[in-house]
């Protein structure tokens, strides 16, 4: 039983030697053994600090980078649309341009059709008149074919004729 319980000798050795060691380690190991921990403490203290300031910084510049995005965004769509009033601006400039060609040509051509036009009726009124003569010259030849006939032609011309 001795093993069970310790004798009165043991008690007060082991006593000792843990007194031996906690003024052992009072002295010399507890005061290393807390300024570490106090430095620990202190350490992680900052790296929390730290970490949270990391923090802070990454929602400013997520925010900053949302709002440059959305610039980005605005600006885009402020390009777009001024390429789209370049555009219908110059389709619009082309159909202008095109209807005034297209007047343009209708007008010239409508100018060379009365040209035409004008040139044929002076073809048409040529060719009355030298057929005109043509008939002319065949009646006054049956006509005048007689030689009292046309002696009674030219009086009559001379009649109508006025001398001044």
């Amino acid at each position: 039983m001795e093993l069970i319980t310790p004798g009165l000798g043991l008690i007060f050795w082991m006593t000792l030697a843990f007194s031996f060691l906690v003024y052992i380690l009072g002295k010399f190991a507890w005061k290393p053994i807390l300024q570490m921990l106090k430095e620990r403490e202190t350490s992680i203290h900052e790296a929390l600090n730290s970490a949270n300031k990391a923090r802070e910084e990454m929602k400013q510049l997520q925010f900053s980078n949302e709002q440059l995005l959305q610039e980005a965004k605005n600006e885009r769509d402020a390009m777009l649309n001024e390429a789209r009033k370049v555009r219908d601006k110059l389709i619009e400039e082309a159909r202008i341009k095109a209807s005034e060609e297209a007047s343009r040509i209708v007008e010239s051509a409508k100018a060379s059709i009365q040209n035409e036009k004008m040139a044929a009726m002076t073809d048409l009124k040529n060719q009355i008149a030298e057929n005109s003569l043509t008939l002319a010259k065949f009646v006054l030849k049956r006509e005048l074919s007689d030689p009292l006939k046309q002696e009674e032609y030219v009086q009559e011309l001379l009649k109508e004729v006025k001398f001044n």
